[in-house]
């Protein structure tokens, strides 16, 4: 069953994908994930669609919460 949860679905990848594409390419890598949190995305998976690794997605997500 663990294994289950760490596959990747390529389709929500693709519309995880069009959602940030409208964005532009000069959109913050915290922005992206700002977007993409609202679809409960895995770090991986976010990582994935924006072309960064897990870690840059951590941190993004915690210089969103620190600017709040």
């Amino acid at each position: 069953m663990a294994k289950e949860k760490t596959k990747i679905d390529p389709t929500r990848l693709m519309l995880a994908y069009l959602c940030i594409a409208t964005e532009g390419p000069e959109a913050s890598l915290v922005r992206k994930v700002a977007i993409l949190d609202r679809f409960n995305l895995t770090d991986e998976e976010i990582a994935k669609v924006c072309g960064n690794t897990t870690q840059s997605v951590r941190n993004a997500r915690q210089f969103a919460k620190k600017k709040r």
